[in-house]
């Protein structure tokens, strides 16, 4: 059997000594991707800015993202321990000239050549040499293995999948468009710990928000001197407690002093009293809810969950503003014609299963044109909602199916859970804001870092624009 069709049975088979002669060769194709160079990286720990930074890439020598050397050494390695002499070699020597960078989509033939064979130690020499797409060499030099003496064929390897993501990546571009507008100024309710007082600090010294401190002056003064945080040119409004906190807040967006409101130290209930209170509260037409803006690790683009944290079992016309509310801000953020799964544990219409019917009764009210901006399918099972693989096994045939912008869970018990499982189990961060007040309000967890606020305080502005728009 040919060592072709063994590698497609998924067998890797290494030449002994005696099977090789002068002259002989194999090599690997490989096209260098932005991934190549962040595993190598990672593993490597190299994170030289001519590999990983752009910007610097740009104005440097060679005025793009190249390879690291040895990612092209590794591809000589990987020929060796697997095709020429292939398993069971030891590697003894190896010399390495770099000729020319390999950037990003640069296509690299890698050729060993046997040069000299030494019959007493069983020894290999081989040429080593890198081309790229136009024949031009990128890397020479020599290796020396002994090469084994026997016949080895072995199943191959199955590796784990490697999923490379940068932590809060998927927020950059919503960062850098926040960027381009004016400061929104925003009232802190009650920042009296060290996270959300230097996150609120730091949102300020980005440029994305002008922060109104609402609290106790003492005790925000007191973090401040404790944590080294620099309250210079940010105001204070003094406040005895959370309440009053919360309480003087909504009164300054009712002054229209303030036009966002973002949590501090103090409980979700608290702030929310205030905001829904039906005297000199904060509310609309609409229904508030919770929508989280989600980076998850495994999902091609952001992934919106709704309602995780404020209506506990909505009805019908409840989940429409909450479908409603999270259209908009999807919009807001970017994404053109959101595609909008309303979720359930199956993918028919069920009487049994109430969330089955109000999801088709949904999609009927989109379609009558009462939720308006997004492409609306339901009854869908979270696997038919967010992978393509599920939906081809089950036949759907759907615009939404497998590549949902926004799941829309049935009610707060299943969005939290949704939610936190990809935040704790698949690596997602969450920020998230909630919406259908007359102005965002930024509901920070606890265990929100630095990062997720300012996504948060971003995804804020962008809907403030869109909103006023």
């Amino acid at each position: 059997m040919s060592s072709d069709h063994d590698a497609a049975l998924g067998y890797i088979e290494n030449r002994p000594f005696d099977e090789i002669a002068v002259g002989d060769y194999a090599e690997l194709v490989r096209t260098l991707t932005a991934q190549d160079i962040d595993a190598f990286a990672v593993v490597s720990g190299d994170v030289n800015p001519a590999h990983v930074d752009q910007e610097f890439a740009e104005a440097d020598i060679f005025h793009k993202v190249i390879a690291h050397g040895m990612w092209g050494g590794a591809l000589i390695s990987n020929v060796l321990g697997t095709k020429l002499p292939g398993p069971g070699t030891i590697y003894l020597n190896q010399s390495l000239k770099f000729l020319k960078p390999v950037g990003i989509g640069d296509t690299v033939t890698v050729r060993v050549t046997v040069a000299e064979k030494d019959e007493e130690k069983k020894r290999l020499t081989l040429d080593c040499l890198c081309t790229n797409g136009d024949d031009k060499p990128v890397i020479s030099g020599q290796a020396v293995v002994i090469a084994p003496d026997k016949k080895i064929k072995r199943p191959r390897v199955v590796m784990p999948d490697l999923v490379m993501h940068r932590k809060g990546g998927g927020y950059d571009h919503l960062l850098e468009e926040a960027l381009k507008l004016p400061p929104l100024t925003a009232a802190v309710v009650h920042p009296c710990d060290a996270d959300s007082l230097g996150a609120a600090l730091k949102i300020r010294d980005i440029g994305l928000v002008e922060p109104l401190l609402v609290g106790p002056k003492a005790r925000i003064t007191g973090v401040a001197a404790a944590e080294g945080l620099d309250l210079t040119g940010t105001q204070i409004i003094d406040t005895e407690h959370s309440h009053a906190s919360a309480e003087a807040a909504v009164a300054l967006v009712r002054d229209g002093r303030a036009r966002a409101l973002m949590k501090g130290a103090l409980h979700t209930d608290e702030i929310m009293s205030a905001v829904v209170s039906k005297t000199g509260g904060l509310r609309s037409e609409r229904r508030m809810s919770h929508v989280y803006v989600m980076d998850v690790p495994t999902y091609p683009k952001p992934l919106l969950i709704t309602d995780a944290a404020i209506n506990i079992a909505p009805d019908l016309q409840t989940k429409a503003d909450i479908v409603q509310n999270a259209i908009d801000l999807a919009s807001a953020i970017g994404i053109e014609t959101p595609k909008v799964a309303l979720l359930s544990a199956v993918e028919t219409i069920t009487p049994r299963i109430p969330s089955t019917v109000e999801a088709g009764a949904l999609c009927k009210m989109a379609d009558r044109g009462q939720i308006r901006g997004g492409v609306l399918d339901g009854p869908l099972a979270f696997d038919n909602a967010v992978s393509m693989r599920a939906v081809a096994t089950k036949g759907i045939t759907s615009p939404v199916a497998g590549q949902a912008d926004i799941l829309v869970a049935p009610d707060l018990e299943a969005g939290n859970m949704i939610a936190k499982q990809l935040m704790y189990l698949a690596g997602a961060e969450a920020a998230g804001i909630v919406l259908g007040a007359q102005v965002p309000i930024i509901l920070t967890s606890r265990a929100d870092d630095a990062r997720t606020r300012v996504a948060s305080a971003a995804i804020a502005m962008l809907f403030n624009k869109s909103r006023l728009a």
